[in-house]
């Protein structure tokens, strides 16, 4: 179907062909968020200055997660030093790290009461250690403040900085995911930046300098992957050590993304779970609805490996030094 707009005006009418848009099918459709947790959520993000990446990348299960408590952190800012071709999140020349943003974001998962909490990030390139110093620092403020809590950290490359990765594994994480995203093939075109071989080898290193920490990774179908493809990605995650997977449908943010080549059916993604459970891996999620941290805390409990919840310095401070004021 196409939309004609005529102009009156000129001498020979001029008709403008503008293609329409295909419509989502129906396992793609999300409630429109708007309850009274997401409502509390979304005040809670603006009074602490905080951003999310559920709202910045234009996450579909924003209103679902938000009214269950849940939401996954932004750090370093809300500009990325990247432009990738399937990426909402902006991109630009960003602003001066935020030295306090740890400590508000530990405030926040203690205010609201989170067992789990997802922590990632913009790519900062223009930083020499690509941000990893407040990972880590935004790892250890949650210890001290909510030791009870688990961490789940979504990085970038850091540019293949291996010191920087040291860096944010020596706070222990009891997660380190890096999506790969896509297959190689269409690394050049989605990620220009952006390295397939470096991601798994990021991987790798994570699980070398701590075994202890669980690896998971994502990626996205639709940009035009073939099952074949798609198999040998996940046969080298599993050769790196990977233990979970995400995998879902991707959605075109906006006509000057990647343009989405077909959708995925729901029976094709629990094709894909049995497929990578096959290869070993410990816990899939595969569906036209998954992102990399929708049901994070569902997706990793029965494979954490528990570590002692000591603060860094040993410090648990009470709950009352922690209001709505500034850092203890």
């Amino acid at each position: 179907m196409t939309i004609e707009s005529v102009d009156s005006g000129s001498a020979a009418a001029i008709s403008t062909v503008i293609p329409r848009r295909e419509p989502k099918p129906p396992w793609l459709k999300v409630r429109f968020p708007g309850g009274p947790n997401y409502l509390r959520l979304k005040q809670l993000m603006q009074t602490q200055r905080l951003h999310t990446v559920c709202e910045e990348a234009h996450c579909p299960n924003v209103g679902e997660c938000w009214e269950a408590g849940t939401a996954t952190f932004m750090i370093l800012g809300d500009v990325c030093t990247r432009a990738c071709g399937y990426c909402a999140v902006t991109s630009g020349r960003p602003g001066p790290l935020d030295l306090e943003e740890p400590f508000r974001v530990a405030r926040a998962v203690r205010q609201l009461g989170l067992t789990h909490a997802v922590i990632t990030s913009v790519d900062r390139d223009d930083q020499p250690d690509g941000g990893a110093g407040l990972f880590a620092e935004t790892i250890r403020w949650i210890r001290r403040l909510a030791p009870q809590t688990t961490v789940e950290v979504l990085i970038p490359d850091f540019g293949g900085n291996w010191d920087a990765l040291g860096m944010v594994m020596a706070a222990q994480p009891e997660i380190l995911n890096h999506n790969v995203e896509t297959v190689p093939r269409l690394y050049r075109r989605a990620r220009s930046k952006g390295s397939y071989t470096r991601c798994l080898e990021l991987l790798r290193r994570a699980k070398a300098l701590d075994p202890g920490t669980i690896s998971k990774t994502g990626m996205m179908v639709g940009l035009g992957e073939t099952r074949p493809e798609i198999s040998a990605v996940l046969r080298e995650l599993r050769d790196v050590g990977c233990e979970v997977l995400t995998i879902g449908q991707y959605l075109r943010p906006s006509e000057k993304h990647l343009p989405l080549e077909r959708y995925y059916p729901p029976e094709e993604f629990d094709e894909l779970r049995t497929e990578a459970l096959a290869l070993g891996f410990s816990h899939v999620e595969s569906g036209p609805l998954v992102r990399s941290s929708y049901h994070a805390e569902r997706q990793v409990m029965g494979n954490l490996r528990r570590r002692p919840r000591t603060a860094p310095d040993g410090e648990v401070i009470p709950l009352t030094a922690v209001g709505d004021g500034e850092r203890p």
